[in-house]
């Protein structure tokens, strides 16, 4: 651990608030993420400043030192910041606070420096480093917070089911923390958060989706999502992965546990991509199979059309979570209601037409299906996967040559429905569509190659077969 702090914040900007703050009488303190991250030896683009004086003052005198002209000033909450050579700088006057069981907004006043500390949420982020000129540089950590950071614990300050029930989202924050730096949750505060589970109902579902979604960003989600499986918190927010969790057996014949299948195809997935709706997909794959778990007496247990209603389930996850309801969620939909096709092809005698549907189906987001499908390759038989893989790599070849070679992906028939209506002169009527479903089947099917003079010729012929007469006859 790096303790030369003095050099952490013998910045101009630091150096400048020091002196304001003795101008005015104040005592100023850097204390939270940046004092930790000093530490970790991790970047840092915030530093929050506790004052014991007036945090207004003190944020506009230092700024206009330093000719910044924006501070955007809150003054209900006694709180400023401005930004400054690509940093944030937030003034807050020293507080305490007190909660109420039905919100987690507190009631704050003003308070001493051991005040602000003790209301932090765990002690890692309870370190503060003096910038006062009499003893600039020191460290201030009354709760062992850098024991904590040597010995990678997460903890809170005060007793735990005080911190967790006054503010719950720091249970939410007590696992992305965990996730994000490879810490434990001391055992204490693991049952705290369990106790506690039940009080994350009162915190909006935005914020929870805001920790959630840091979760997915680490380079190992599945330690947050084992996590909040645990404690219970997945239970109140996300009922449909909990669903997943646990074999069933029957004559002796059991399936794969959802749960776990799905957190290794995340952690599967997390290597090749940072596209967080890539990794959604990973987690949403499978979410409907608990509802199409079915037993047949042959082929045991069976989840027939998961795939399709897992795609119907994803826009109600979606808005339950309050995650985007636009491009994104209908990329997640398509993937999930894909994946299965890939991967079928490995163990049928496929076709090039499956592959030009595919292609068609999937367009532009190929690449992301294929990651996806070989993430979909789990099993304790390491072989079995190392031969799975394979093989799918040798249909990922032969549908990138029937790519190639066809031209599919992306592919819009050389004759739309505009065209269709004006050489047969005719307004948008089934027929129309029926030409156009014709011509794009023939191609995918390899009927006819994917040209223009290919498909009028099979436009014609569809046509006079359903009773239309060319019209127009200039192409």
């Amino acid at each position: 651990m790096n303790k030369n702090l003095e050099q952490h914040v013998q910045t101009r900007a630091l150096k400048i608030v020091s002196s304001i703050a003795e101008q005015c009488g104040a005592k100023v303190y850097v204390i939270g993420g940046f004092v930790r991250d000093i530490f970790l030896e991790r970047p840092s683009k915030d530093i929050d400043i506790v004052v014991l004086g007036d945090a207004l003052e003190i944020a506009c005198l230092s700024a206009e030192k330093l000719g910044v002209t924006k501070v955007s000033q809150f003054k209900n909450f006694g709180t400023a910041m401005f930004k400054y050579a690509g940093i944030d700088y937030e003034f807050v006057g020293a507080r305490k606070e007190s909660y109420q069981s039905e919100s987690r907004k507190p009631e704050v006043s003003s308070g001493t420096l051991q005040d602000d500390q003790n209301r932090r949420d765990f002690t890692i982020n309870a370190l503060a480093i003096s910038i006062n000129k009499e003893n600039y540089g020191q460290l201030l950590d009354p709760f062992q917070g850098l024991q904590d950071l040597e010995n990678k614990i997460l903890r809170t300050p005060l007793a735990p089911d005080v911190t967790y029930s006054d503010d719950p989202l720091r249970m939410m924050r007590a696992i992305r923390f965990a996730t994000q730096l490879g810490f434990k949750i001391e055992e204490a505060n693991l049952q705290s958060i369990e106790k506690n589970s039940e009080r994350l109902r009162i915190v909006s579902q935005e914020r929870i989706t805001e920790e959630l979604q840091k979760i997915m960003r680490t380079p190992l989600p599945s330690t947050g999502f084992k996590l909040l499986f645990k404690t219970k918190l997945l239970h109140t927010f996300f009922p449909e992965m909990v669903a997943l969790y646990g074999v069933e057996y029957r004559d002796g014949k059991g399936h794969k546990d959802n749960f776990y299948h799905t957190l290794q195809v995340l952690d599967n997935i997390c290597p090749y991509t940072d596209n967080i709706w890539l990794r959604w997909a990973a987690l949403l794959h499978d979410i409907a199979k608990p509802p199409t778990k079915r037993f047949e007496d042959v082929a045991g247990w069976t989840f027939h059309g998961h795939e399709e209603k897992g795609a119907k389930m994803v826009p109600k996850i979606f808005a339950k979570l309050k995650l985007p309801l636009d491009a994104q969620m209908r990329y997640v939909q398509k993937l999930v209601r894909l994946h299965l096709r890939p991967i079928a092809l490995v163990s049928e005698n496929a076709t090039d037409s499956s592959a030009r549907r595919l292609l068609f189906e999937a367009g532009e987001d190929f690449d992301d299906l294929m990651t996806l499908c070989f993430a979909d390759v789990t099993s304790k038989n390491q072989d079995k996967v190392e031969r799975v893989r394979r093989n799918f790599k040798r249909v990922q070849h032969w549908i990138r040559a029937v790519e190639e070679k066809d031209k599919i992906k992306n592919f819009q028939p050389p004759i739309d429905g505009a065209e269709i209506m004006r050489i047969f002169a005719v307004n948008p009527c089934k027929e129309v569509g029926q030409i156009k479903n014709a011509i794009k089947d023939a191609i995918l099917e390899g009927t006819i190659p994917n040209e223009y003079d290919a498909a009028y010729t099979l436009m014609l012929k569809i046509a006079q077969e359903l009773g239309l007469k060319e019209i127009n006859t200039e192409k």
